[in-house]
């Protein structure tokens, strides 16, 4: 018989104490084999997202320092004074000036002696648009090794709960804007329209201004003297309106125009007019051909500033025209 004032444990207690703390132990270990499981799926998908970001960070700016170094080219302003077999010594061009003005003529123009102050002018070469771009595009794509490396059983929950597009590496939109300013800088730049123009293109100095001679009626050469053939085409030096155009005695036939800044340009011996009285007309627009009309020895271009449209007010016309950028 029981004893009195004492009490047995139910075995049912023992046993729910039991089941509470396997229950307990149970819920103890599933949670960290949950929490195993949710970080075997996402860690690996993470670290391989950030190895193809940072990988394509390291291949975008190699791409970008290898198309500066392959550029090797420099940016040159023409000043005043200069042409190109100064520049072309000056800046050690290899190939002279001739290789200067190949990889200027879509800025220099047709005639390699008309640069001007101002004009910029690449030195060592053209700049190539090309690799900049590709190795920015190589550097978007994630590489293969980096793809084959995540596991199988990571690839598949990520696939369940991010949709298509978030797999994908971002773009970076730096790396278009960097792409679209290194394609800009290669672009030739367009060479601005010059002010002033030599009067005939190519042409050499015969007789230079005032020099001194009893064929002259001042006593001296009152301009300079272009050496070409008959027919050449004459230039307008600038801007301006045509104050003379036909028959002038010694001169035989003569243009003169009036420039923007207010001097006198003149063309003498002309054998064919090509602009009249009244006309304007613009830097480098044809006002006839070269001739040897009027008191003259041969052919030639006998040209003029001055600063009225009269005989007896002329200027050094090689100095007027480098003070305007006109290389000669």
């Amino acid at each position: 018989m029981p004893a009195k004032g004492k009490h047995r444990r139910p075995k049912t207690l023992r046993l729910t104490r039991s089941i509470a703390v396997a229950g307990t132990g149970g819920a103890a270990l599933a949670l960290p084999l949950m929490g195993a499981a949710g970080a075997h799926a996402a860690t690996p998908q993470s670290v391989s997202e950030k190895a193809v970001q940072s990988v394509a960070s390291v291949q975008q700016t190699a791409g970008t320092k290898a198309a500066e170094n392959n550029s090797g080219s420099r940016t040159y302003t023409v000043k005043s004074g200069d042409y190109l077999s100064k520049i072309a010594d000056d800046q050690n061009v290899e190939g002279g000036w001739k290789k200067l003005y190949a990889d200027n003529r879509a800025a220099v123009g047709e005639d390699p002696s008309l640069i001007h102050p101002g004009l910029k002018l690449s030195i060592g070469g053209k700049a190539k648009a090309g690799s900049a771009e590709s190795s920015s595009s190589e550097a978007a794509k994630p590489s293969r090794s980096t793809q084959s490396s995540q596991p199988a059983e990571a690839s598949k929950p990520a696939e369940a709960s991010k949709p298509a597009e978030a797999s994908k590496p971002a773009e970076s939109p730096s790396s278009d804007a960097s792409t679209a300013a290194q394609a800009a800088q290669a672009a030739p730049q367009a060479a601005p329209a010059a002010s002033h123009v030599a009067p005939v293109s190519g042409a050499g100095v015969g007789t230079a201004y005032k020099v001194a001679g009893s064929m002259w009626s001042s006593g001296y050469h009152t301009g300079v003297d272009f050496v070409v053939s008959t027919g050449t085409p004459l230039k307008a030096v600038g801007s301006g309106t045509v104050v003379s155009a036909g028959w002038a005695g010694a001169y035989g036939n003569q243009v003169v125009i009036k420039l923007a800044d207010g001097y006198y340009a003149q063309y003498a011996h002309l054998s064919s007019l090509s602009v009249s009285a009244g006309q304007s007309v613009t830097a480098g627009q044809q006002v006839g051909l070269s001739g040897s009309t009027g008191n003259s020895t041969g052919p030639h271009l006998h040209f003029e500033i001055r600063t009225t449209p009269n005989y007896g007010s002329d200027i050094d016309p090689l100095s007027y025209l480098r003070s305007k950028g006109v290389a000669l």
